[in-house]
């Protein structure tokens, strides 16, 4: 305990790189030159080995090591020899000292490596053939590259093969310890990124073994990411175990939207099913991690979809027809509208179907083009890109020294914006603050209060947290959504611009720092407002239109009581809460089945590709609607993808600039916003996502799927177990 509690320390106080480096000397500051198989590198001093190796091109083999993990120096795999030294020595744990003459590839490296090879297959078993890391096996692949042809193990000369009772950790998470190598990769993971305490080892040399101190679901929101990390079959994905090879697969990447965040993903899919998701590395969004909604959801597309276009008979029940029959239908109802037609767009709708929509509705004469999220309107509303981004990025925070956290639970809303949080927390000792209900974030944070008196307290000085953000550089607000939601969600706006406007003035904030940030919760909101539509469905519920259409609305914010004499067009890919109010069905495609433009909480621009077909009948959203449009004889122009995405430059030019974040002018509001005056409830506030059960189900394509069901009622289990 008391070597965890000393590691722990460090990180807090020197940040991981300083622990992999506490014996040696950072006084001088000078570059060194070694030499790796006799090429000179100039390096930093306190470089380990392995990463000198890497500046010049040099692969070392490693197991344990990660670069985003502390280093555990436990499977010896990268031995290298040092020029006038006895014995090999653990490159990704030695220092490299001036004028080093290392050898990655000499006998002594290549014996030694050898002999590690031999002794971590001593009690591997064969399982190759029947194992899902097969083929994608770092094992495999060094076991072939550094190992021998031959071992010196025999049934005779040991008793067998150590056997290990597998770990039941959940429904995501498949084991089979008798694999595992003691790489301890997992057990790193879980305490320094995601925060949990859950895995540990227990017994030692033989008897060692990883896994959950008490039988328990590993409770993470970033649990699967173990699974890209074990070196071995030993974790694997359950919902994906005995499905497919990865030479049987295609793998085509694209963007997750199950959070605004936009984490790059690759998809894995064959005969035009998805088989599974996993993350792809980008370093400015989500680094290498991807949140266990977003890599186990995917069987919720296969549950629910609408596949056919479907009409409302006499009787009230919803009947397959065709295509052609289903648009006359839409169409008929949108003449016969008197120019009062509305639409309200959903969490998941791409840029494109949402300029469609748009276009089609101002073109009939209806100006009430809305997204279910709400947003204030007020002040300079959605005018300024910058009143609803997250501006200092999110790459942006690990430059922050103070961050408050303002009716936001990120751990839940944006698990891996989080992660980064706690990575700052760890390293650069950022300051963090909470107003709202107090929740687990995974680090530890200055609770400032549940409602706004609590922005009073900071504003006037009183808490003691006010003090920490008067001295801090770079402040960084971040905004929950939810909390915007509120009917005083403009005054609480208005009031936290107000702090960051005196922030800039009486504190040592950098004037060209952007304080307030939105961290939004849906994928589609930022493109919905840079495109025009009005935050919210008030408009909708103050002028009833004859006719509706939903764009995969699904979260219930339009209701038949809103809306009780209009026809109602429904165009998505589930049948959920939008579809049941529907008088006509158009299916749309899912983010895995079109090429399609999302814009993350940050307002960077990125594409979604298809991986697989859409199912059935059902066809891109933006292209229903462009059909829909010629049949009304109100064709809009644009017949392809192309040409849809010129139409979108001419209105916001960056969301066709994929993959960089376009600068928003940062208002300042000063005058108007330090002395608002309007009301504000005494209410607390709230935040939707307080527990992990409340993280597994919140959309229509997670509240379809099995996987996520069985993680809720898994946590549920976990709770009652617990009390």
């Amino acid at each position: 305990m008391f070597q965890i509690g000393t590691l722990r320390t460090c990180w807090r106080k020197f940040g991981l790189d300083s622990v992999r480096r506490l014996s040696v000397s950072s006084v001088n500051h000078e570059k060194i030159e070694v030499f790796i198989d006799d090429k000179p590198v100039m390096v930093e001093p306190g470089t380990t080995v392995l990463q000198a190796a890497a500046m010049v091109g040099v692969e070392i083999p490693r197991f344990c090591y990660h670069d985003r993990l502390s280093v555990a120096g436990n499977c010896r795999m990268c031995l290298v020899e040092v020029e006038k030294s006895v014995k090999p020595v653990a490159a990704c744990a030695m220092p490299v000292m001036k004028g080093w003459r290392i050898k990655t590839n000499s006998p002594m490296t290549r014996k030694a490596r050898e002999g590690v090879m031999e002794f971590l297959l001593v009690n591997h078993p064969l399982d190759c053939p029947i194992c899902d890391q097969g083929g994608e096996c770092d094992l495999q692949d060094q076991s072939m590259a550094f190992g021998s042809d031959r071992s010196r193990f025999t049934d005779n000369a040991f008793s067998g093969k150590r056997a290990v009772e597998d770990k039941n950790m959940g429904p995501l998470i498949k084991t089979y310890m008798t694999r595992c190598i003691h790489c301890t990769r997992c057990i790193r993971f879980a305490s320094e990124v995601a925060g949990v305490e859950d895995l540990g080892t227990t017994g030692r040399g033989s008897d060692m073994q990883v896994g959950t101190y008490v039988e328990k679901m590993l409770s993470s929101e970033l649990s699967g990411n173990v699974i890209d990390l074990c070196p071995v079959g030993a974790l694997t994905s359950k919902p994906y175990a005995f499905t497919a090879r990865p030479w049987e697969t295609r793998k085509t990447e694209s963007v997750d939207v199950m959070d605004a965040l936009g984490s790059n993903i690759v998809v894995t899919h064959r005969t035009n099913e998805v088989l599974r998701i996993i993350p792809k590395m980008n370093e400015e969004v989500n680094e290498e991690w991807l949140s266990d909604k977003s890599r186990f959801a995917y069987d919720g597309l296969k549950n629910q979809r609408l596949t056919l276009p479907m009409v409302k008979d006499k009787t009230g029940e919803l009947v397959p027809v065709e295509w052609e029959d289903a648009l006359m239908v839409a169409a008929k109802a949108l003449k016969q509208a008197n120019n009062k037609v509305a639409a309200v767009a959903g969490g998941f709708a791409d840029a494109e179907a949402l300029i469609a929509v748009k276009d089609l509705v101002n073109r009939l004469g209806g100006e009430d083009c809305c997204t279910e999220e709400i947003f204030p309107m007020g002040g300079s509303g959605t005018d300024f890109r910058s009143s609803y981004l997250m501006n200092s990025r999110i790459a942006g925070v690990e430059e922050a020294d103070v961050v408050l956290f303002i009716g936001t639970n990120p751990r839940f809303e944006a698990p891996i914006f989080n992660a980064r949080v706690r990575k700052c927390w760890i390293h650069n000792d950022l300051e963090v603050g909470l107003i709202g209900p107090k929740v687990d974030l995974t680090y530890d944070y200055t609770h400032v209060g549940e409602d706004a008196k609590s922005l009073e307290a900071l504003m006037t000085g009183k808490h003691p947290f006010a003090k920490l953000m008067l001295q801090a550089k770079k402040p960084v607000f971040v905004v929950g959504s939810s909390l915007l939601q509120r009917s005083d969600g403009q005054a609480i706006l208005d009031k936290i611009r107000g702090m960051a406007e005196k922030l800039r003035g009486a504190g040592n904030a950098e004037r060209s720092w952007k304080i307030v940030n939105v961290l939004h919760r849906v994928a589609s909101q930022v493109a919905a407002l840079d495109l025009g539509y009005k935050a919210g469905v008030s408009a909708i519920r103050e002028n009833a239109p004859n006719v509706l259409v939903m764009l995969g609305a699904d979260e219930g914010a339009v209701t038949r009581n809103d809306v009780p004499n209009a026809f109602v067009i429904y165009v998505g890919h589930h049948g959920d809460r939008g579809a049941e109010m529907a008088d006509v069905i158009l299916p749309g495609a899912a983010y895995t089945e079109k090429q399609a433009t999302y814009v993350n909480t940050e307002g960077r621009a990125q594409q979604t590709y298809p991986a697989v077909s859409p199912p059935g009948l059902a066809r891109e959203d933006w292209k229903v609607i462009r059909a829909l449009s010629e049949i009304l004889g109100e064709t809009l122009p644009y017949d392809d993808l192309n040409g849809i995405r010129a139409r979108m430059e001419e209105v916001a030019p960056h969301l066709t600039r994929f993959n960089a974040v376009e600068e928003a002018n940062y208002v300042s509001e000063a005058v108007a916003l330090a002395d608002a005056k309007a009301a504000i409830s005494s209410d607390p506030f709230k935040v939707n996502q307080m527990e992990l059960k409340d993280f597994y189900m919140t959309d229509a394509i997670s509240r379809a799927s099995k996987t996520m069901a069985k993680c809720v009622q898994a946590v549920k289990k976990q709770a009652v177990a617990e009390n």
